[in-house]
């Protein structure tokens, strides 16, 4: 979907109504759009920037079309990011978009639904856990699994405790340097599937993180009798102008941008190795 706008190129204005600090290296802009149309997907992507310094893509973490709020979490790398960084409150910055599709929630009615996520890719993944939160009386079981370099990296964590009185958590880093109330286990996030009780053959699996990470993930998934055609990965950290014309992010005849973020796995599986 398209926002409504004649030129897919010309920015609109978004007003930084707060700047949310979530880990060392790792804040939240909460957006104002102005204008009209609030048609967002979760899953989608826009572009942000600032005059004179240059423009992003990012992924939204929270999308609040009652108060027309945005929430982009941001990791900290790049000119345009560190600009970003320094923005105070009611400060005025350029915003394209959305753009590209978004994670296919109405295939998850009546199935058992697997969140994986991996560092900075639990952010385009937390609208998706709101979602499961609001139809939980119509999907079976719903499991978050989510990985981090070290405990303390971990985005989100009151909403990881308030969401694990609804949904299954399940958390690990490469190193616990911190436990909080949520147990966090030592390891690769792959290393949770054993506490995954379910039956993969009535499952939909949703995955972003680092792109090593998904092709575990995956293959992982496929071995224990997941059917690869529900197993839906995000390529999002490929973007790069948003609407196919810089070349950046195509794939075979793919463009990323356009055809994704999102992906179904048996739609990119040939270019598996240099994807995954």
């Amino acid at each position: 979907m398209r926002a409504e706008s004649i030129n897919p190129l010309s920015p609109r204005t978004a007003i930084l109504k707060e700047r949310i600090a979530e880990t060392q290296d790792t804040f939240s802009l909460r957006l104002s759009l102005q204008g009209d149309g609030f048609n967002f997907r979760p899953g989608q992507f826009n572009m942000l920037g600032l005059p004179g310094i240059g423009e992003a893509p990012f992924s939204f973490s929270l999308i609040d079309k009652q108060k027309r709020v945005l929430v982009q979490t941001i990791r900290q790398a790049g000119n345009v990011v560190g600009a970003l960084a320094k923005l105070q409150k009611g400060r005025k910055v350029h915003f394209r978009g959305p753009y590209g599709n978004g994670w296919p929630l109405e295939k998850l009615k009546g199935k058992n639904v697997i969140v994986v996520a991996g560092g900075i890719g639990m952010a385009p993944l937390r609208p998706v856990i709101h979602h499961l939160l609001k139809h939980g009386n119509e999907i079976g079981a719903a499991y978050l699994l989510y990985g981090a370099r070290t405990s303390t990296d971990m985005l989100f964590k009151d909403d990881l405790a308030r969401w694990s009185k609804k949904i299954n958590v399940l958390l690990s880093a490469d190193e616990v340097n911190e436990q909080g109330p949520l147990q966090v286990h030592e390891g690769l996030v792959t290393t949770l599937f054993d506490q995954l009780d379910i039956r993969l053959s009535d499952t939909i699996t949703f995955t972003c993180g680092p792109q090593i990470m998904m092709k575990f993930v995956a293959a992982g998934l496929a071995m224990e009798g997941q059917n690869p055609r529900d197993i839906y990965v995000s390529l999002e950290r490929r973007m790069k102008c948003g609407i196919g014309h810089c070349g950046h992010c195509q794939i075979g005849a793919k463009y990323v941008c356009k055809d994704g973020p999102v992906f179904r796995l048996p739609d990119i599986r040939k270019y598996a190795d240099t994807l995954l």
